[in-house]
């Protein structure tokens, strides 16, 4: 496979079972194949990405001890600000070329899990930076539902298999920065090969050159969306819970050429994890003589602790 198959969530939404079938098995096939799509008819509108650029943008525009501030210790980055190559690929050392900010759950006080997720951090520089972020939040988590909904009729599940583990789900919205590069990188790069870890991950800002996917053939494929499209791929999780019939595909976001050094990039992924009790067990569905169980059983919450610790989030 050469090219990121291309799919519309507006013929899930439609009455038309043929149309919604047909997205069921293009999804599917797609994530049996590659792990990537590029989806249009999501609910994010043009206004409220182009407020969640310009809020992103001017929070990376502050000088780092303004932004340092918002560097809450002991949480292992889930919320607030992450500093400059902080973060590593699983089995590297060299820290990536970013920096980031994380938007967390929205639960309600009397929800289980509401003691479990960190508060989320408020920007006092900038007074839209929250609602704005919280708005896209909610719209890109509205969207990977409803594919967790046609990942589950692909499955054999009950279409709404997901919901309950999706519903104040542990996911993380990560506006991204990579600055100029200003001298020679030894070993490091924007972000280096890897796989994510939650159950799909939701990625807006794939339309320059930069991210690439890694096919069967151990190819690298450039991963561009259009204007209109957001990035969806498998994460660790949901390949884990069904035993590798979705690929979580390995992916980086290269250095640009050097004549592009002096520019920075953007990125806002969206990454749909479960609730932390939610069972990653493989599915008996995907279990049988030809492909025996892969996995051990683990909680989503335990397997992201693992993971944490790889990335030199949490030190042990």
């Amino acid at each position: 496979m050469q090219k990121i198959p291309s799919v519309d969530l507006r013929d899930f939404l439609s009455d038309d079972p043929v149309r919604k079938q047909k997205f069921v098995n293009e999804i599917g096939k797609a994530y049996s194949d590659i792990g990537f799509v590029a989806l249009k008819g999501h609910f994010l509108n043009d206004q409220l990405v182009e407020d969640l650029y310009r809020e992103v943008k001017n929070f990376f525009s502050l000088p780092v001890e303004a932004k340092s501030k918002y560097e809450i210790p002991g949480i292992g980055g889930q919320r607030g600000y992450v500093s400059f190559g902080k973060e590593h690929a699983k089995g590297r050392s060299a820290g990536d070329l970013k920096e980031f900010w994380h938007f967390g759950q929205y639960v309600e006080k009397e929800s289980k899990y509401a003691a479990e997720y960190p508060d989320n951090v408020e920007v006092t520089e900038f007074p839209k930076f929250n609602t704005i972020g919280k708005e896209a939040y909610q719209m890109l988590e509205k969207t990977g539902i409803y594919v967790l909904r046609a990942l589950a009729l692909y499955l054999g599940l009950d279409e709404f298999y997901f919901d309950k583990y999706a519903h104040a789900g542990n996911s993380i919205l990560r506006p991204i920065h990579y600055p100029p590069i200003t001298y020679e990188p030894k070993d490091a790069v924007r972000a280096a090969a890897h796989g994510d870890i939650n159950l799909i991950t939701l990625l807006m800002g794939a339309q320059g050159k930069g991210l690439q996917v890694q096919n069967h053939n151990g190819e690298w494929i450039d991963a561009m969306a259009e204007p209109e499209e957001l990035m969806i791929n498998v994460g660790d999780m949901l390949s884990r819970h069904t035993n590798n019939k979705l690929k979580s595909t390995i992916h980086q976001v290269v250095n640009p050429p050097r004549e592009l050094w002096g520019t920075s990039r953007y990125s806002i992924p969206f990454f749909m994890h479960p609730v932390s009790d939610m069972p990653l067990n493989c599915l008996e569905s995907c279990i049988d003589e030809n492909h025996p169980k892969l996995y051990d059983d683990i909680t989503a919450g335990d397997f992201l602790y693992e993971r944490l610790v790889d990335l030199g989030l949490i030190k042990k």
